[in-house]
This record gives structure tokens, C-alpha cells and sequence, in this order.
């Protein structure tokens, strides 16, 4: 018979080929979706403490350098854990490993209601909470990283976004619930709900099926073939990794220093609970701002390196942060400007962790990028010591902000710098350094 009287025999795909595409591709989508929601629920820990310093202080009765260790340990646990959070997701099924997460969020929110001891908070909100929401990071970006083989960028960007904007949805009604019931209230009730929400969406995580998106995989290997890719080892040894992890730890510590201090230094700025932006208190209002900034920033200025190139991308961004927080030092007793001047700074700061990544990607190739961007995460745990503690340490021995804000300010202009006169002639010998002699630099090759 021919073929046309059997149309099983057709060439090419059969139904339930195009059914289990179209499966494939749904869930992948739903992968995507809770990955969003999961990254959502756990920037609060971290984007909202400004709100708690306040009420904490008079709690505690402790200094405000002893306060914000707090948020240095949180960042500690969450990103200088990097490299173990991802050994470990590896070992563990997401599903399994971000549950256990968000089991840490919700415990670490709710056992900090009743603390009453500084020293156990270091423990419930630093330490528990940076470590619950590294899992979880983690988890989701691991996610997209296999769901998303044609799209990563896209899909990373996404989920890592999330993260920047999500406190968007709980910075007013916490700041509502904080001057109703109480911090210790709302850290029992806002830490239920948001560790609920983790769990529930660690249920529906799960890695593709073997064999998943195969044809693609294999042209993307085929292209990448002869492309050197670094182990962590072997970047370590070399020094324009070390260049690009003192940058990130510069310039991070001033966006690090607004998140973890603005809720001190708005007080002293005249930027009360009382006062209004628009009928919205001005604080919330700005913290709710700064999250737009932050989400917005990194696919903008990723999309801006791949056009202007990275070096150039990172003095735009970096210089513009330091001039922001220049002028948030001179008008930010406006309750307007500091809205969106606190924006602005967000906005040339959250770029961060598009360009570094991006960057560390050109350098050391694909095959360990993930693992490689967790050491340089590192600098962002630095950063958060520098721009939390010891800059409120440095404001408590000298009462002074405009001190503060003046060494944070230069150190974003001294790494806008070092990115063109640095690292800009640095990377260019070491690319050509590689293409001469690859097997002098102890490189990898990916086959």
C-alpha cells in the first residue's frame, strides 16, 4: 500500500509526539510560574527589614551597629553559602530541597517574634532566614537553568527579578500590620504566610524529564565545543577573578548600606511614620519604589552590556549609584526626592547581579557558571558587612551620615574606574591571552 493509505507511516511527528511536546512545554511554563511566585515570597526577609530597625531598636535596646549584624548574617547565610547551597541542591530532588527552605523562612520569621535576646536573633532572623532563602534561590534558578536551555537568559532574568520586586507586594501591608499589631505579631503571621507559600510551591518543583529538549542540547554542546570553561579551582587562581570579586563587594556595599540603614537614616532625614508621598506614607512608599527599580534594573542593564558592552555597562550603572546617593544625601529631606532618589540608587545598583554573572560567563565560559558566580557571591556577604554594621558603626562614633554616604558614594565611583581602566584592558589581554596559549591558562575544554 502506499504510504498515504497508512498514516501512521507519515514522516516526521506522530500526535502523541506533538501531545508530549505540548506537555513538556506547559510545564515548563508552570515551572517558571512557581519559581516566580517562590522568589517572590522570600525578598521580604531581606527587602523589608528596614521596616522592622525601628521598633527592634526600642525592643532590644541595643545600638544600631549591633541591630544590623543581623542583616549581615543574613546575607552571610545566603550568599556566601552559595557554593553549598548549590553542592546541595544537587543532591536533592527541588521539590525536596526548596520545602526545606521554605520550612526555614516560616521558622525563621516566627521564632523571631519571640526573641527577646539580640543574640538569639543574629540566630533566628540572620542565620535561619539567609539560609532558607539561599535554598530556595538556588533551587529556582537551578530550575530555569534546566527548563530553559534556549531561553536561559530570559528565564533566570525572570525568576532573579522576582526576587528584586517582590517585597513590592508586602512592604505596606507589613508596614500596616507593624504599626497596628505590633513586629512581634507580624513577623508570627507574615512568616506563616510566606513560609506557606514556599512549601506549597516546592510542591509542583521538578527537574525535566531525561532526554528532555535533546536535539537542542546537543547543537548547543556541538557550538560550544573547543570553548574553554573554568572549574572554580582553576578561576580562583587567577587574578581578574579577584578584581571582579573586589568590584562586586565595592560597589555592592552601597546599595546594601541603603537596604539594611534606610529605616535610620529616613528617621534622622525627618522622614517619619507621619510623613505622606501622595496620601502613602513616605518609607513604604519608597522601599515599595525601590523594589520596581530593583527588578527593573537587572534585565535593562543586561540587555544595554550585550550592546554597549560590559566595562562600559558597569561605569554607566556604577557612577550613576554614587551620584544618586550624592544627592539623596543633599535632598533627601524633600519627602519626594527621597522616594525617588532611594529608586535611583536601586536602580544603579541591582544591575549587579546581571552584569557580574554575565561578565564571569565571558571569562570562564558555561559548563560551571552557576558554580563559579556562587564564589562571587561571596563579595555581596562582604559588602553586606561593610554597608550594614560597620556603616552604622561609622554613623554611631561620628553621628554622621553625609560621612557615610560620602566613602559609600566614592566607592561607586572608584569602581566605575576600575571597570574602564582596569578591568576593560585586563580582559581584553586575557581573551587574546586565550586564543593564543589555551592550554597555558589551565582551562577545561567543554566536549
Amino acid at each position: 500500500m502506499s504510504r498515504e493509505t497508512h498514516p501512521g507511516s507519515r514522516l516526521g511527528p506522530t500526535p502523541s509526539a506533538h501531545s508530549a511536546a505540548s506537555t513538556e512545554t506547559s510545564q515548563r511554563w508552570r515551572q517558571l510560574v512557581l519559581g516566580v511566585i517562590a522568589m517572590m515570597a522570600i525578598s521580604s526577609p531581606q527587602y523589608v527589614w528596614a521596616l522592622f530597625v525601628q521598633p527592634m531598636l526600642g525592643s532590644f535596646k541595643v545600638s544600631l551597629s549591633a541591630l544590623q549584624v543581623t542583616i549581615a548574617l543574613f546575607s552571610i547565610f545566603q550568599c556566601g553559602f552559595g557554593p553549598m547551597h548549590g553542592y546541595l541542591a544537587e543532591k536533592f530532588t527541588p521539590r525536596q530541597f526548596a520545602t526545606v527552605g521554605g520550612l526555614f523562612v516560616a521558622a525563621s520569621w516566627m521564632s523571631s517574634a519571640y526573641v527577646t535576646s539580640l543574640p538569639v536573633l543574629y540566630v533566628t532572623y540572620g542565620v535561619l532566614s539567609g539560609i532558607g532563602t539561599g535554598m530556595i534561590y538556588v533551587a529556582a534558578v537551578e530550575l530555569m537553568t534546566q527548563w530553559f536551555p534556549d531561553r536561559r537568559g530570559f528565564a533566570i532574568g525572570m525568576v532573579a527579578g522576582s526576587y528584586g520586586f517582590g517585597a513590592i507586594v508586602t512592604t505596606f501591608p507589613i508596614d500596616m500590620a507593624i504599626k497596628s499589631m505590633g513586629y512581634q505579631n507580624t513577623l508570627l503571621i507574615f512568616g506563616a504566610i510566606l513560609g506557606a507559600i514556599c512549601v506549597v510551591t516546592a510542591q509542583g518543583m521538578a527537574r525535566p524529564p531525561k532526554g528532555y529538549m535533546a536535539d537542542f542540547r546537543a547543537a548547543a554542546e556541538a557550538k560550544m565545543a573547543g570553548l574553554r570553561s573554568y572549574t572554580p579551582r582553576e578561576m580562583l587562581r587567577t587574578p581578574i577573578f579577584w578584581l571582579l570579586f573586589v568590584m562586586m563587594t565595592m560597589v555592592a556595599t552601597g546599595g546594601l548600606m541603603v537596604i539594611s540603614q534606610i529605616g535610620a537614616f529616613a528617621k534622622d532625614f525627618g522622614i517619619t511614620k507621619d510623613v505622606m508621598v501622595f496620601g502613602m506614607a513616605a518609607l513604604p512608599l519608597a522601599l515599595t519604589v525601590d523594589r520596581v527599580a530593583n527588578g527593573l534594573t537587572r534585565p535593562f542593564f543586561g540587555w544595554v552590556s550585550d550592546h554597549l558592552g560590559r566595562e562600559n555597562t558597569m561605569v554607566v550603572a556604577f557612577a550613576l549609584e554614587g551620584l544618586a546617593i550624592l544627592l539623596l544625601l543633599k535632598f533627601g529631606t524633600d519627602p519626594l526626592a527621597f522616594v525617588l532618589l532611594t529608586g535611583v540608587v536601586f536602580f544603579g545598583w541591582g544591575e549587579i547581579y546581571s552584569l557580574f554573572p554575565s561578565l564571569l560567563g565571558d571569562l570562564f565560559g558555561p559548563r560551571h557558571a552557576a558554580n563559579n558566580f556562587g564564589f562571587l557571591l561571596i563579595a555581596t556577604a562582604v559588602g553586606s558587612i561593610l554597608g550594614g554594621p560597620l556603616a552604622a558603626f561609622v554613623y554611631e562614633q561620628t553621628q554622621s551620615w553625609p560621612l557615610v554616604f560620602t566613602l559609600v558614594s566614592v566607592l561607586d565611583f572608584c569602581t566605575a574606574a576600575l571597570a574602564l581602566c582596569v578591568l576593560k584592558p585586563m580582559r581584553r589581554i586575557w581573551l587574546v591571552r586565550q586564543d593564543i596559549a589555551p592550554a597555558a591558562a589551565g582551562a577545561t575544554v567543554v566536549h
